[in-house]
């Protein structure tokens, strides 16, 4: 004999899994808390120019997950919050919950006034700070909700002032304080995705000191249109345009120094973000350095369509030290293990292609849950928190919704009691 509850399902992460798993509990009937420590909703995927299988822009997918939870009253979203604190058991968990102060309320129509009314700027965290933003800002062109954000260090200085003044609707409120509220919920699904690795880390790369060596994820901003660029892909010291690219495959992935795992996908998004360069200035040439190629499936004619473009060259070797000449231009040496010789290339621009490391990496988690050595959660059956996405292995975006409706379906099952 089952007994359906009236407990609720916790979706912790607003990113294309988390949206997944709220959207598919939601519409199968279950009352959802969704909760994200940005400021918008949409994750890593909101921030890219194109992904697989279609290659199209993320936003129109994007923006169809957000017109149903929009519209669908069981499911509840809160973002610049975190879980604090998750006690109970399976069924029966009380779960805390802090909201960072946004200081614009819900009054905001996004008109503008207020960032007119800004002087100061600081680094454009959507756009790995490749970019300014004043004080008070929108995170993202196309951001839900679409509401201002104001930057907490201006908090009672004149300039708040001024910001506050110039908003019509009374949105700016420099007095909110962070807020903690619980919730019960049945089940928890924590799918917090992943960040890049800290390139900085690989110190024959350069990055950090050459401008332009820059990651994969950076090189998704510089395409999209809604970047830093306007979808111009230049070289970031002096704005030309780039002739000849270079991605390093495997930059600190595969490498017990740094991430001893494949994060499966860098293959791909460098043969994607090749066909960007190529797009856009067909005389421009494109160098992959490789240790291999890994393009499954589905994937293995994307794969064979790039290199058999006569403007791409495959080096199957793992490049070495990334110098920069007084010219501007940056020389990747690296052993091409096919031919038995040592390559030397000057190049516009680098991009290296960095892997994927998991949320829940660094510090204690507000769950009792287990985490792998490179810190991704493992499936632990019967516990009612169940990981889904890039924070269980590293994933496309594909993978990552088929993954995240089946968490959802297994949260389910623990607002039923048995």
């Amino acid at each position: 004999m089952t007994e359906t509850t009236n407990r609720s399902i916790l979706v912790v992460g607003g990113g294309i899994s988390g949206l997944s798993a709220a959207i598919e509990a939601a519409e199968a009937g279950c009352q959802v808390y969704l909760v994200e420590k940005e400021a918008y909703l949409g994750g890593r995927v909101a921030r890219m120019n194109k992904y697989f299988p279609k290659l199209c822009p993320p936003n129109c997918g994007l923006e169809i997950n957000f017109r149903r939870i929009k519209n669908n009253p069981r499911v509840r979203f809160f973002t610049m919050a975190e879980v604090v604190k998750v006690s109970g058991s399976p069924g029966d968990f009380d779960v805390t919950i802090r909201v960072s102060p946004r200081y614009i309320n819900e009054k905001c129509t996004a008109c503008g006034k207020c960032e007119e009314a800004a002087t100061s700027t600081f680094p454009n965290p959507f756009n790995y700070g490749i970019d300014l933003v004043k004080s008070v800002y929108l995170p993202a062109d196309f951001c839900f909700p679409l509401r201002y954000v104001l930057n907490p260090t201006i908090i009672g200085t004149e300039e708040a002032e001024k910001i506050k003044a110039a908003c019509p609707y009374n949105a700016v409120d420099l007095s909110m304080t962070p807020k903690e509220f619980d919730l019960k919920v049945s089940a928890i699904v924590w799918a917090t995705g992943w960040r890049p690795y800290y390139a900085e880390k690989i110190l024959y790369y350069g990055f950090g000191k050459n401008p332009d060596v820059i990651t994969n994820v950076m090189m998704e901003r510089y395409a999209s249109p809604d970047g830093p660029t306007r979808g111009q892909i230049v070289r970031p010291s002096d704005g030309k345009p780039v002739e000849k690219v270079a991605f390093i495959q495997c930059a600190g992935s595969r490498d017990e120094n740094h991430l001893p795992y494949c994060s499966g996908i860098c293959c791909l998004a460098s043969l994607k973000q090749a066909t960007y360069v190529l797009d856009q200035n067909p005389e421009a040439r494109v160098f992959i350095y490789y240790i291999d190629i890994r393009a499954l499936g589905r994937y293995e004619d994307f794969f064979v369509k790039v290199q058999s473009d006569p403007r791409v060259t495959l080096i199957k070797g793992k490049a070495g030290e990334i110098q920069r000449l007084s010219s501007g231009k940056s020389v990747v040496q690296a052993e091409d293990q096919i031919n038995g010789i040592i390559t030397k290339e000057e190049f516009d621009l680098v991009v290296l292609a960095t892997g994927m490391v998991p949320s829940t990496v660094d510090g204690e988690l507000p769950v009792a849950v287990a985490r792998d050595s490179n810190g991704f959660l493992l499936d632990s059956d019967g516990t009612g928190i169940i990981a889904a996405g890039c924070v269980k292995q590293p994933v496309d975006v594909a993978t990552s919704v088929q993954d995240a409706t089946a968490a959802a379906l297994r949260a389910l099952q623990f607002t039923v009691r048995r």
